[in-house]
């Protein structure tokens, strides 16, 4: 053509695109793109359709789905060959982009080009997978208005879809709908149905479609029996969970980590010791153990009494790198915390911090628990657990803080503290009293001090709890003064009056060798909370004695009693009461 100077055209150039495109040769393609716009021809539908295919097949969605919005940028028409497609609609489906996918398809009815049949499969299975089920029915239904019916790999996939959302009215209706069609449902079908009914411990219907699946001459295969197996196992059923479980043992492939890990929840549930130890131990010995197995294992042992070979299991889950989750490391952190090793607690979550993964309610459960057990004033574990409950700044933070104060890892503590102390956000007196303590437990005292004044400063009221710290810090400080200005205010009511605070001034004043002082501080609050509890009796005694000396005892009717006067002195009647 050069020689003859006939000039290439669009078309030229794109069999050029074509031939190299097919071939493989991806950067050769596009070197002739470039030799195109040079000569002044801009690449037309035709040319970036052969892209987008070359794209799409070689896997690079995001190369594909930039080709298709060059298409439209460059001022182009999609064509039919541009909606082809389920090319282009896999390839939005892959990068997740849902919504571009629906989008291109009702985009394609815009220009006049009608989807397909297979346009409707992918679009469904696509939207089903990712549990958009109700778009997906509707496309379902659409289709079929269409004249297309759908085939079970469709059907199967807004069933699965259904199952795996606990919606099953909704997954026996489509299911209802494909037998009325005269598509036949397969072992995908019958499982996922099977497989939802047994997540909601349905045995009965499980059974049902099991059984309807046999009859209709489908063999069940290893998926299917693991549904039927989770069913027994949900409703306690152990005679039907153990046939199920030596039928598949007969199957090739033999029995799967589901099974295996199902019945050995079964047989923990059921206090099985031994069965679940033996389970467990085959699982392990071929490699194939995984978290949910050494977590069950180890929560029987726990439950059992068998603490030792609990914290054997979790030391082992730590080891073979299982904690990967917050659920896994939960568990491990209840045995470790029911065992009291509150150390390893704060290790564990420091370590589940390093791994980026987000601590729930139910870790800041046990760690609440812990702070209690290890004797952080009642008060104070309290205030720290509203303050979580309300979302509060820094609330999480400042938990751990106080984990790793009480169980001496200071270090982390103060790294910890100094995040939210520094920070610009308004803190409310429970992330100062945190940073009080960590700095007092980690022998700071001049600095515990300084965020106390700086607490003032911030206009922070100091409240029960900032008191109880302050005392640790004055006793550790020797400041005698301190503590009796403290016990002043206590005295004259100017602070809530508290277990937790006369016990801390005691030990503070110990610290000082102060033990007269200690001593009278321990009998005022005797006196204090004896006198409490005998005035509660008193009050008690007062509503069950009646003006006239009648004595109330329920419904077995009223028994007089003589008038306290009539005793021959005040002891005999203090007696009585």
């Amino acid at each position: 053509m050069a020689r003859s100077a006939v000039l290439p055209t669009n078309n030229t150039y794109s069999m050029l695109v074509d031939v190299y495109g097919k071939a493989g040769l991806v950067q050769e393609a596009l070197l002739w793109i470039r030799h195109m716009r040079e000569k002044g021809l801009a690449p037309d539908t035709k040319t970036f359709n052969i892209f987008l295919s070359l794209y799409a097949d070689a896997g690079d969605i995001g190369a594909a789905v930039s080709c298709y919005r060059k298409i439209k940028e460059a001022g182009l028409c999609p064509d039919e060959v541009t909606y082809q497609y389920n090319v282009m609609i896999k390839a939005y489906g892959r990068a997740k982009l849902y919504d571009e996918a629906v989008s291109l398809f009702k985009g394609m009815k815009k220009h006049g080009t009608w989807p397909n049949e297979s346009t409707y499969n992918s679009l469904v299975q696509m939207l089903a997978g990712a549990d958009l089920v109700e778009q997906a029915r509707e496309l379902m239904v659409e289709m079929q208005e269409m004249g297309f019916k759908p085939p079970c790999q469709t059907f199967s996939a807004v069933i699965g879809c259904y199952s795996r959302l606990g919606q099953l009215p909704d997954a026996v209706s489509v299911f209802q709908e494909m037998v009325r069609v005269g598509v036949k449902p397969n072992e995908v079908v019958y499982g996922s149905l099977i497989d939802g009914y047994a997540e909601h411990g349905s045995l009965e219907e499980a059974l049902q479609y099991f059984h309807m699946m046999e009859e209709s001459g489908l063999s069940a295969n290893l998926v299917v029996l693991t549904s039927l197996l989770k069913s027994y196992c949900k409703v306690g059923n152990l005679e039907g969970a153990k046939a199920i479980y030596e039928r598949m043992k007969n199957l090739e492939g033999g029995l799967d980590l589901v099974a295996c890990n199902s019945m050995i929840g079964l047989f923990a549930d059921l206090g099985l010791v031994s069965e679940a130890k033996l389970a467990f131990e085959n699982l392990r010995e071929m490699g194939r153990a995984d978290a949910i197995s050494y977590s069950t294992i180890m929560y029987l042992y726990k439950e059992v009494g068998l603490i030792d070979e609990a914290i054997e299991i979790a030391e082992e889950m730590k080891l073979s790198g299982l904690l990967r989750d917050c659920v896994s490391f939960n568990k491990v952190l209840v045995c470790y915390a029911s065992n009291g090793q509150f150390y390893e607690c704060g290790e564990l979550i420091h370590e589940m911090i390093s791994q980026k993964l987000l601590p729930n309610d139910g870790t800041f459960k046990v760690l609440f628990t812990i702070l209690k057990k290890g004797g952080i004033p009642i008060e104070a574990v309290e205030q720290l657990e509203s303050s979580y409950q309300e979302g509060k700044p820094y609330a999480r933070q400042t938990t751990f803080t106080a984990l790793y104060s009480l169980v001496g890892m200071h270090t982390l503590a103060l790294e910890s503290a100094q995040t939210f102390i520094e920070s610009k956000v308004d803190l409310d007196s429970t992330a100062y009293n945190v940073a009080i303590y960590a700095y007092s437990s980690a022998g700071d005292i001049n600095k515990a001090l300084n965020i106390y004044m700086k607490m003032r400063d911030e206009h922070v009221e100091p409240d029960l709890v900032t008191y109880i710290y302050l005392v640790g810090c004055y006793g550790k400080a020797g400041m005698v003064e301190g503590l009796k200005r403290i016990y002043s205010q206590l005295e004259y009511e100017e602070i809530e009056s508290s277990e937790s605070l006369f016990k801390a001034i005691i030990d503070a004043y110990k610290i000082c060798n102060r033990k007269d002082l200690a001593e009278l501080v321990s009998q005022e609050m005797k006196f204090t909370y004896n006198s409490e509890k005998h005035s509660e009796i008193e009050s008690e005694t007062e509503y069950e004695i009646g003006s006239e000396g009648e004595y109330e005892v329920g419904s077995e009717g009223e028994y007089e009693v003589e008038s306290e006067t009539e005793y021959e002195s005040e002891t005999e009647y203090e007696k009585y009461k």
